[in-house]
């Protein structure tokens, strides 16, 4: 008998073939991340002792969260929504400082961000670990100290952090995550300690700077916000990709605009890609007159360009002669 000297390279093949076959979808194709965006964390419980840290009041709830984003999106896991969209659709929705902390509020703000889940915190603690009675600096006293205070010789910083995942349909809280950080230094004033910290204009403070990452507090933030993003990194399986199923007409057909009449309550966002469907016939139930079933054709591909809250302008990206009145719809994750 003849061997074939194929046979061998044929029947890798096949087996290759049957292996791809039987795998999951999920080891097939990556699923996409989980999109998050994170409000500025609340510091209403430190407003006090931090402003007289630093001699005036300084949002240090949004210098963390610049924090905690660029670890997150160092890390990975999650898709992190851009912070500047965040605060336009914020400036556009009238949201103030004081709904920082209310998940009803920031889930519906997530909810037309096209986030899975938006994230909430709040700093609960931010200064020193005594309060011994010293003579404080410009910046008035707290706990004995101000900047450039003069005080306890062996002078610690702690920073508290706790944070709440939600979920932008139901507003439930998903996880949560803490972070807690302390200074392994010491130094007569919670700003100093090293670096070349020339203190700060305006009422800003940039905390990713490592002239302040090197002062005390400035160190222990960035440890509280780094065991933050690790425990938030390690609940990640808990967030869980939204399915948004779109579905609503072209209300107008204008040039190479198409208009639909569903927006970002609907789940639309842009760069969202939409598919065309025109009913060519109904079927209906000869005892009742129910209409059953709805035959249709597609038209073609439509991608967002402008959303708002109630529409949404289209261009085509393949087909042609849309029409007012024709459906689209789209399943995205």
């Amino acid at each position: 008998m003849k061997l074939n000297r194929f046979a061998p390279a044929v029947a890798t093949l096949l087996a290759l073939a049957a292996l791809f076959a039987v795998l999951p979808a999920s080891a097939q194709s990556t699923p996409r991340k989980s999109r998050v965006a994170v409000l500025d964390f609340d510091y209403a419980t430190v407003q006090t002792t931090s402003a007289a840290m630093f001699g005036t009041n300084v949002d240090i709830g949004k210098g963390i969260t610049d924090l905690l984003i660029t670890d997150l999106v160092n890390d990975g896991t999650y898709s992190v929504f851009e912070r500047q969209a965040l605060d336009k659709l914020m400036a556009e929705q009238n949201f103030s400082n004081s709904n920082r902390a209310d998940p009803s509020t920031a889930a519906r703000l997530g909810k037309l961000a096209g986030v899975d889940v938006i994230i909430i915190g709040a700093i609960t603690e931010f200064g020193n670990e005594t309060k011994n009675q010293n003579v404080g600096g410009g910046g008035g006293n707290w706990h004995g100290f101000g900047v450039g205070g003069i005080g306890h010789s062996n002078t610690k910083a702690n920073v508290a952090i706790n944070l709440r995942v939600v979920n932008v349909d139901t507003g439930e809280i998903v996880t949560v995550a803490e972070g807690t950080g302390q200074s392994n230094r010491s130094s007569t004033s919670l700003l100093g300690g090293g670096g070349n910290w020339h203190g700060f204009g305006g009422g800003n403070v940039d905390f990713g700077s490592s002239n302040f990452q090197q002062t005390i507090i400035g160190e222990a933030t960035k440890a509280a916000v780094d065991k933050l993003s690790a425990n938030l990194v390690a609940d990640a399986p808990r967030v869980t990709v939204r399915t948004i199923t779109v579905e609503g007409l072209v209300a107008a057909v204008d040039g190479g605009q198409i208009v639909l009449n569903v927006g970002s309550n609907a789940g639309v966002k842009v760069g969202d890609q939409l598919q065309v469907s025109r009913v060519t016939k109904e079927i209906k139930d000869p005892s009742t007159g129910e209409v059953i079933r709805r035959l249709s054709s597609t038209i073609g591909v439509i991608k967002a360009t402008d959303v708002d809250a109630k529409s949404a302008v289209c261009v085509p990206v393949s087909g042609s002669g849309f029409q007012e009145g024709d459906r689209v719809t789209s399943v995205t994750q």
